[in-house]
């Protein structure tokens, strides 16, 4: 039973996400977008949870999940 539960623990930690949320060195799950000046910020340059503002218009700009990440980005 040893083996057993050493390759459920495996594979349990495999399918984990990665992403802590503490900033250093984090992939991006998305990003900040504001769609009149085409400007992009990754989520992880982002030090809060409100969505900034845009820094050419001012704007509050939208956040959109990145497509490699799992879940639902509804």
């Amino acid at each position: 039973m040893g083996v057993l539960s050493t390759v459920t623990k495996l594979l349990r930690a495999s399918t984990e996400s990665t992403h802590r949320g503490d900033g250093a060195g984090d992939a991006p799950t998305g990003a900040y977008w504001c769609e009149d000046c085409d400007q992009r910020i990754p989520d992880t340059a982002v030090e809060d949870d409100s969505a900034p503002d845009c820094p050419d218009c001012g704007e509050s700009m939208a956040f959109e999940r990145s497509p490699g990440t799992t879940g639902c980005a509804c």
